[in-house]
This record gives structure tokens, C-alpha cells and sequence, in this order.
């Protein structure tokens, strides 16, 4: 097992002892992986989890011998990509996407053919990250207070990386508590979402922070909020919702690796270990860092308690917004 731990300034990272791996614990599986591993990341290039799977690919092609190839199969909030792993289903095929695919999309999507908290193992959960609320220079606002009252006079539209991801649920989330309305504008992912947003056709979006930081600091977007419990490293004067007029609201969200139900829990354990010791890697901390992206490499036991306390919460979320897609 991997020991997690926290250093001043709340950042996780993951130490590896590679010790602490009992040899009993996979003793079975010692000849896996056999064949090169495939990553299936259910969402775009650019997207945190693409971001992260490419960072982390050398070191564990390096330890563990085998080729690690980074496949995009995006589409519909990550089923798509869950719908390529179980079909798959070989023990060398993993889901790498927000945690939002096994805690928010089984109360949204009403045909789906899977379930994603039974069918799926949490791998481990790999970073945890904000949406932000951007908008386009030329929406005229700078705040939170000054985005409600622009709403209110007019009707505005928000882009999104598609419908149920976390860009769309807390943007949701959100709204009910600020009193106004947005149009949704979905996308196939927050690249090209912040594209349009980018280009003004869209006058505001909610994505990931990895994705709209660096315009940001260009100034070609304009931060109004960040959707997590605390401010940004990177970008220490934008508040978080609660501090920007939204008491109460708080929506974080990690990346994550997940396997088949089937997957021997040995496999699970070697992965998550390997995987916890690429996150430590200096150079991979850093670029983590620049990205506001916070390593967690936790256990397939904690990343699954997690899952199951943020199952519960969208689910109350999703009730009350009453959103259901095909």
C-alpha cells in the first residue's frame, strides 16, 4: 500500500515506499501487465485528465515495462469512454476522467446500459481540481454581483465541456443560489468550449481551471470565481463562491483511474502504486503545480469512500435540479 500524506500548504503528495508493496498482496498478478496498458481518458485532449495521464505515461511505461498508450474517447460526460472499458474488459484497459462519470451521471443519464458504481473499481483518484467561472472582456463583468445583474437584464448564455460534467453541474449548482438564469451551451469537451468563450461567441463559461488559468494570466479572460473550497495557488486574488456572494457553495472535483468490477484487486494495487509513485516525481509536482492541480494518488479503499460520498451529494444535487438527459 501506498502512505499518503500532507505537507504545509494542504498540497497532497503521494510518498512511495515501494517497501510497503507486501509481496502477498500481489503475488498472484506478478506477471502483469503482459501487454502494453491502455489508458481510455473520456474526454478530450487538454482535458485535466488527458493532462495527467500524458505527464505520468514515461514513468510508468519505465516501471512497468510495457508501452502506456493515452486513448481520447470522449462523449456524453465520459460514458462513452466507460462503455469502451468494460468492453474491452482485459486488465490492461483503464477509464481516466473527472470522478463526475461514477458520481453524477448515474442520476442524469436515464438509458444508460451500465452502472458506473458497480460496474467500475476506483484505481485511484489522481488530482483534485476547481471549475472556474471566466467570462469574455467584452461580457462587461468583473464579479459575481456584477455577472447576476447583467443576467438579469438580459438573457446570457454559459459554455460548458458537455451536459453533466462538472463545469455544467456546478454552474447548476450555482444558479439556484445567486437567483438568475443561463443558457447552457455544451460542448464536447472544455477545450472547445474555451475556444468559444475565447472568441466572444459565447460570453461566459465554467471549466477547469488547468484549462482557462493560462489565459487568465494573459489576460484574454476574466475570472469572476472558482468553484472549490479554497483560492488558487496560481491565481491568489480570485475568491472562491462563497467569498464572491454565493454563501455555501462549495463543488471540487478530482480526476481519477477506474477498472472493470472483475479486475483482480491485486492489478488495482500494483497501478495505483506505480501510478502514486509517477505523481511524486519532481518534475511532475511542478507541472501540477503551474496547473492548480492538486496530486492525490490515493488508495483504491479511499478513493472508493470518496466516490461514494460524492455519489451521495450530486444525487441530492441532481433531485433538486431536476436534470435528466438521454
Amino acid at each position: 500500500m501506498v502512505r499518503i500524506f500532507r505537507v504545509p500548504g494542504g498540497r497532497c503528495l503521494a510518498a512511495v515506499l515501494a517497501a510497503a508493496l507486501a509481496t502477498s498482496t500481489y503475488a498472484a498478478d506478478t506477471a502483469w501487465p503482459t501487454k502494453s496498458l491502455r489508458f481510455v481518458v473520456a474526454f478530450p485532449a487538454g482535458a485535466p485528465g488527458d493532462i495527467i495521464s500524458r505527464l505520468i505515461q514515461p514513468g510508468l511505461q519505465k516501471a512497468l515495462g510495457q508501452p502506456v498508450v493515452v486513448d481520447n474517447k470522449p462523449g456524453a460526460g465520459g460514458n462513452i469512454g466507460m462503455q469502451e472499458v468494460l468492453r474491452v474488459n482485459d486488465n490492461h484497459t483503464v477509464l481516466v476522467g473527472p470522478d463526475t462519470m461514477l458520481t453524477i451521471n448515474p442520476h442524469l443519464y436515464r438509458k444508460m446500459s451500465f452502472k458506473p458504481m458497480e460496474d467500475f473499481v476506483p484505481v485511484t483518484q489522481l488530482a483534485s481540481f476547481s471549475q472556474e467561472l471566466v467570462c469574455h472582456p467584452s461580457a462587461g463583468v468583473k464579479s459575481l454581483p456584477e455577472l447576476v445583474a447583467a443576467a438579469k437584464k438580459a438573457p446570457m448564455s454559459y459554455a460548458s465541456g458537455g451536459q453533466g460534467v462538472p463545469g455544467h453541474m456546478a454552474m447548476e449548482m450555482l444558479l439556484p443560489m445567486i437567483g438568475v438564469q443561463m443558457q447552457h451551451v455544451a460542448y464536447r469537451g472544455p477545450s472547445p468550449a474555451m475556444q468559444d468563450v475565447l472568441g466572444g461567441s459565447v460570453p461566459c463559461g465554467f471549466l477547469a481551471s488547468p484549462v482557462v488559468g493560462p489565459l487568465i494570466k494573459e489576460g484574454k479572460l476574466v475570472p469572476i470565481l472558482v468553484s472549490g473550497a479554497h483560492r488558487l495557488a496560481s491565481q491568489p486574488a480570485v475568491p472562491t463562491a462563497a467569498e464572491a456572494g454565493a454563501k455555501g457553495y462549495e463543488a471540487g472535483f478530482t480526476e481519477m483511474m477506474a477498472m472493470p468490477r472483475a479486475t483482480p484487486p491485486a492489478i488495482a494495487a500494483r497501478l495505483q502504486a506505480e501510478v502514486a509513485k509517477a505523481l511524486a516525481a519532481p518534475e511532475v509536482q511542478e507541472r501540477l503545480a503551474t496547473l492548480d492541480l492538486e496530486p492525490l494518488g490515493n488508495t483504491p479503499e479511499q478513493a472508493a469512500q470518496r466516490l461514494r460520498t460524492e455519489n451521495q451529494r450530486w444525487a441530492q444535487v441532481a433531485a433538486r435540479l431536476k436534470l435528466q438527459l438521454d
